[in-house]
């Protein structure tokens, strides 16, 4: 065989097998053509964590995860109202959006490794920093999370945060007694009762789960924060399209509170002769139409549901009765980290 059949042959055998195996995987699904010919998008969220997603007795959303399920129907539909709301608890999640019963799940869920490496999912973006703590009564008079050895600490089955109370615990040689719930709100009616001393949950959920308690004002949050929990809406992993959307979705709600576009100011920027005014407000460029979107589906954003701290004001803000500061939430140029990369 002369040396350039071998070459060809040898070039045959490398690259043609995995090319076949290549062209036989699925095509990645269309999620955005699906929830348009459904006229409605599917979004799983929590099963009740105030300020973030809960129903009124009319059954009516609210929250600051629902928000980013409105802005995403906004973009899509020009209609933030059509929207499927499913209440999901801590095992169900996962496995609703891989199944296809979601299009987009936006619940108090930890950005890992194990779960974009294990699951086949995707996280889009960190809508919320978040970290781990601990309520307790003020009767204990404790200080620091240092001073929970001994005690009966009440957490959700299934979460990062069962796994972080444990690590906690363990690295700093104290003695615990871990109950474990299905779900949150089983673990506030536990602690409540007296159940266990110790309530742990992601920082944010804890200042909605003491207003539920029976006297609120006899419990108080630890200032300790023991993990880092980046909380975002996940997709599945095989569709870079839809997960481009839901991204762009809030790095367009962040550029607009950056670019002091919002509500109030949108008809006014409409007429803005800033370059990266126009560029998010779809009056110059047309990237979005690569996405499947219309050139305004940020406007539709702004106009119908807010920019992200218009979102973050009316559903966690200092004035609402959680009252959680911005913080790490708070924009690059204002001492957060909540950064998005540009339209352009």
């Amino acid at each position: 065989m002369r040396v350039s059949s071998f070459l060809r042959t040898a070039f045959a055998l490398a690259f043609i097998p995995p090319l076949l195996g290549a062209l036989a995987q699925p095509a990645a699904a269309q999620t955005l053509k699906a929830v348009k010919d459904r006229g409605v998008l599917n979004c799983g969220v929590s099963a009740g964590v105030i300020g973030f997603s809960m129903p009124s007795p009319s059954g009516a959303w609210s929250g600051f995860d629902v928000d980013f399920c409105r802005a995403l129907a906004a973009a899509i539909f020009n209609d933030p109202g059509k929207v499927k709301y499913t209440p999901l608890n801590a095992n169900e999640r996962f496995q609703a959006l891989q199944s296809g019963a979601i299009d987009v799940l936006s619940r108090n869920s930890s950005w890992t490794f194990a779960r974009e490496a294990d699951l086949g999912l995707a996280f889009a973006a960190v809508t919320f920093f978040d970290g781990q703590g601990f309520m307790v009564p003020r009767a204990r008079n404790l200080e620091t999370a240092l001073d929970l050895v001994n005690s009966k600490v009440c957490v959700q089955a299934g979460t990062t945060s069962e796994l972080n109370v444990s690590d906690y615990f363990k690295a700093n040689g104290m003695a615990f007694t871990l109950i474990t719930k299905p779900a949150l709100a089983d673990i506030e009616k536990a602690y409540d009762a007296g159940e266990c001393d110790v309530m742990t949950s992601d920082a944010s959920a804890l200042h909605g789960e003491r207003l539920k308690l029976s006297k609120p004002a006899e419990h108080m949050i630890l200032p300790d924060i023991i993990s880092k929990e980046p909380l975002g809406p996940v997709v599945r992993g095989n569709d870079p399209q839809w997960f481009d959307i839901v991204k762009w979705t809030h790095f367009a709600m962040v550029n607009a509170e950056e670019l002091g576009v919002s509500q109030k100011t949108l008809d006014a920027a409409l007429k803005s002769s800033r370059p990266d005014v126009r560029r998010l407000l779809g009056l110059e460029g047309d990237s979005a139409e690569k996405f499947g979107l219309t050139k305004d589906w940020a406007a539709r954003i702004i106009r119908q549901v807010g920019n992200y701290a218009e979102v973050y004001e009316k559903n966690l803000g200092t004035k609402t009765p959680l009252g959680i500061p911005r913080g790490l939430n708070q924009l690059w140029t204002a001492g957060g980290i909540m950064y998005a990369p540009p339209v352009r």
